[in-house]
C-alpha cells in the first residue's frame, strides 16, 4: 500500500490540476450547454473511466519495468519531481494570459449518453500528454521497499495511486456538467479568480516536488 503522505500528496496534485480549466473541463462544458446536463455527466464519467484505465494500463507497464531495472527508479524519481515543477511553472507563467483569454463553447452534434460516455473514454486514452503524465508523475510517489513481495507492493501503489489522478477530477468535471452556462459565465467573469488559482495549483505541484526530497513523501 502507498503510505499516506503519498496518496494525499498524489490527490492534492490531482485537484491542483482539475481545479485548473483546462481541455477536459471545456470537453465537459461543451456537452453541458452544447446538449444537456446529463451529456455532462456521461462525458465526465467517460473520462474518469478512461483515466482508469490509462492508469492500469500505465502502472502495470511501469511496475513490470521497475522490477527489471532498478536504476530507473531513481532516475524517473528526480525526473518526475523536475516534470512537477515545469507543470507548475508553466501554470503560473500561463495564469494571466490563460484568465484574459475568454471560454467559448463549440457547437457540437447530440449523441447517446453511451455514445458520449465511449468518446469520453477515448479521449483520454488516446491524448499522449496523459500517458506522459502518468509516467513521470506516478513514479516519485512509489516506495520500492524490501523483500520477496516488493513486486507486488510496487504494482498495488502503482495501480491505488493511478487510479486516485483520474478520480480526484470527477468532482470538478461533474460541478461543470452541472452549471453548463453558469459556469462559462462564471469563468468569463472572475477573470482574477482563474489567474489566483492558477498561481495556486502551480505553487501546489512545485511544493509537492520539494517536499518529495526533503522527506515528508
Amino acid at each position: 500500500m502507498p503510505s499516506l503522505h503519498a496518496i494525499l500528496s498524489v490527490a492534492l496534485a490531482g485537484l491542483a490540476l482539475s481545479a485548473t480549466p483546462g481541455p477536459s473541463m471545456l470537453y465537459v462544458l461543451s456537452r453541458s450547454v452544447g446538449q444537456s446536463r446529463a451529456a455532462g455527466f456521461a462525458s465526465a464519467l467517460g473520462l474518469c473511466l478512461g483515466g482508469i484505465l490509462l492508469a492500469i494500463a500505465t502502472a502495470l507497464g511501469l511496475a513490470t519495468v521497475f522490477a527489471t531495472f532498478d536504476w530507473l527508479v531513481i532516475a524517473l524519481r528526480y525526473l518526475g519531481s523536475a516534470y512537477l515543477v515545469w507543470l507548475g511553472i508553466g501554470m503560473i507563467r500561463g495564469a494571466r494570459s490563460t484568465a484574459a483569454t475568454d471560454f467559448t463553447v463549440a457547437q457540437v452534434k447530440s449523441k447517446s449518453l453511451m455514445a458520449i460516455l465511449w468518446q469520453g473514454v477515448l479521449v483520454e486514452l488516446l491524448n499522449p500528454k496523459t500517458v506522459l503524465f502518468f509516467a513521470l508523475f506516478l513514479p516519485p510517489f512509489v516506495n520500492l521497499g524490501q523483500g520477496p513481495a516488493q513486486s507486488s507492493s510496487v504494482t498495488l501503489q502503482f495501480l491505488i495511486l493511478g487510479a486516485l489522478v483520474p478520480l480526484t477530477a470527477v468532482p470538478s468535471d461533474l460541478i461543470v456538467a452541472m452549471l453548463g452556462g453558469t459556469m462559462t459565465k462564471t469563468l468569463n467573469t472572475n477573470k482574477r479568480a482563474r489567474e489566483v488559482m492558477a498561481w495556486a495549483g502551480g505553487l501546489v505541484l512545485i511544493g509537492i516536488a520539494l517536499s518529495l526530497h526533503l522527506g515528508a513523501v
